[in-house]
């Protein structure tokens, strides 16, 4: 297997500054050694050039777009994006996405979906299902998931849409805060989702055990996306919008292994390290751990 790792130093989806320098950090935190180590080749095909928020216009949308805050600019990286991720697919790599915010999950799922079929796990403590129209912020890291989907007014949007990804083959692991708008938009869906509730009721293994086979049910491949504040902040602090009572270390190594089990991993992200936000590095390297660990490394 070749790993094909791909940084998006991008914030333009998300309100806390210093996210856009994750792929930096993860790479500094040893996601290469990491990889080997794994018995994995990784070729690094470096960043995306993402202009600085600081230069663009964050309400540069059509008055049809709604209240999502630098839209043109997410739809300028993640076409970029769509576009590496499947040459690096259709190459015969597995991507690996660095973010940067939760929005360059668009241009990974568009990219992975592409001529395919596939599914998708997501780890993350947030739905986000939300739209411009329902999101309480603005913020597009909060609607990467809607806008793959074509949910609500994202139907119909070209560049945002994946349509090999469908509803029926999502599965979520670990929520733990949802907008009242995205609770009842989960609810109608076709989508299966696992709360921390679960997990606590069920254990990780048979929780991602079951989303796994969700995600991988009839399709090509399964789309991986890992944000960081699924893990509980105690032990990764350098996240944006950390929520209390995430997973624990060993659940998250031990998630992981399970998607490396499946052999099925088409394309993956990890997201929302925010080294202004972290601990000597902390939240990088356990992030480089865990890409390590769905590639294969084991204790033994």
């Amino acid at each position: 297997m070749t790993v094909r790792i791909i940084g998006v130093p991008t914030d333009y989806g998300q309100d806390r500054r210093g996210v856009d320098m994750g792929p930096s950090a993860i790479r500094y935190a040893g996601l290469a050694d990491a990889l080997a180590s794994a018995g994995v080749d990784a070729v690094d095909d470096g960043d995306l050039s993402v202009p600085r928020a600081e230069e663009r216009d964050p309400h540069s949308r059509q008055p049809s777009e709604g209240d999502a805050r630098f839209l043109r600019e997410t739809e300028e990286v993640t076409t970029t994006l769509a576009d590496r991720v499947a040459d690096a697919v259709a190459a015969g790599d597995t991507p690996v996405v660095l973010g940067g915010d939760h929005s360059v999950a668009i241009g990974s799922l568009v990219g992975s979906a592409r001529d395919a079929e596939i599914g998708a796990v997501w780890f993350d403590a947030h739905g986000d299902y939300n739209t411009p129209s329902t999101s309480p912020s603005g913020n597009v890291h909060g609607m990467p998931l809607a806008a793959a989907l074509g949910h609500a007014e994202w139907d119909g949007v070209d560049w945002a849409n994946a349509p090999g990804l469908r509803e029926e083959n999502v599965a979520y692991v670990g929520l733990r805060t949802i907008d009242d708008s995205e609770r009842e938009a989960i609810r109608a869906s076709e989508m299966t989702a696992y709360t921390m509730s679960d997990i606590d009721e069920r254990g990780i293994t048979d929780v991602v055990e079951a989303a796994l086979s969700v995600a991988g049910d009839g399709v090509d491949g399964v789309h991986v996306s890992l944000d960081m504040d699924w893990l509980d902040p105690t032990i990764a602090p350098g996240v944006g919008t950390p929520v209390r009572g995430g997973v624990t270390y060993r659940e998250a190594h031990h998630a992981m292994e399970l998607v490396a089990e499946t052999d099925a991993v088409r394309s993956m992200e990890v997201v929302e390290v925010n080294p202004v936000l972290d601990d000597s590095n902390e939240t990088a390297e356990l992030a480089a751990e865990l890409v390590a660990s769905a590639f294969g490394k084991r204790i033994l």
